[in-house]
């Protein structure tokens, strides 16, 4: 790994990193999108979207309402995706330590979000009067601050997070013993579970949530026979 192949991942790290709160919440931050094109970079984009399927299992858990915090996945799934697809014959260990790798930066991820809102908060202290009086000029510097500093969190994070995880993935996997199947069978298993419990709990707070769940089941398992 060089300095020009980790620019594209951390750009589009940056990017996606954007989508979870800033702009334009354009849902291409979700990690069945985001680990599919962290893959295509490095020329894998079925790894990557088999990558991104898991997260998006585990992902479904998060609930990004206001100022609370949770995992940032754009940029994590970003790393994750490139990490599977830096290994295209799938060794064993390859997705579990893609997943752990996304994991983390999800967790870091969510850290540095809450302190950009902090800092936001103290570019907005700083100008209370402007802001007050209705300044749009201010509005507007304000905005675009917040925003690039998203963007420069994400790209840092991405950055960071794949230069320090894909070389300690790449060292895990020679060392692993467990067999390839059972690794992701692990993997895939857990994450289902994660997505079930998280399905659980919306079934029992809304009206008729569960019906239409079986309901896009029925149909999605009917299209998939049918082909």
């Amino acid at each position: 790994m060089n300095v020009i192949d980790l620019i594209p991942i951390a750009l589009l790290g940056g990017v996606l990193g954007l989508d979870v709160v800033s702009f334009p919440q354009a849902m291409i931050s979700r990690p069945l999108v985001a680990a599919t094109l962290g893959a295509a970079l490095i020329g894998q984009t079925a790894t990557g979207l088999f990558l991104g399927v898991a997260l998006e299992l585990i992902a479904l858990e998060t609930l990004p309402f206001g100022a609370s915090r949770y995992p940032e996945w754009g940029s994590a799934a970003v790393v994750g995706g490139a990490i599977v697809a830096a290994h295209p014959t799938q060794p064993a260990g390859a997705m579990t330590l893609a997943i752990l790798a996304a994991l983390a930066t999800t967790w870091v991820g969510g850290w540095s979000m809450v302190k950009l809102r902090q800092l936001n908060g103290v570019w907005a202290a700083r100008r209370r009067s402007a802001l007050e009086a209705g300044a749009r000029g201010t509005v507007i510097s304000l905005q675009l601050m917040g925003m690039t500093a998203d963007l420069v969190r994400g790209v840092l994070l991405t950055a960071v997070a794949y230069a320090l995880l894909a070389p300690l993935a790449t060292a895990s996997i020679e060392l692993w013993s467990t067999d390839a199947r059972l690794s992701r069978a692990i993997v895939v298993g857990a994450a289902a579970s994660v997505a079930g419990g998280a399905a659980w709990k919306i079934f029992h707070s809304t009206a008729g949530a569960r019906w239409f769940f079986f309901g896009g089941l029925a149909v999605g398992l009917f299209l998939l026979f049918v082909k």
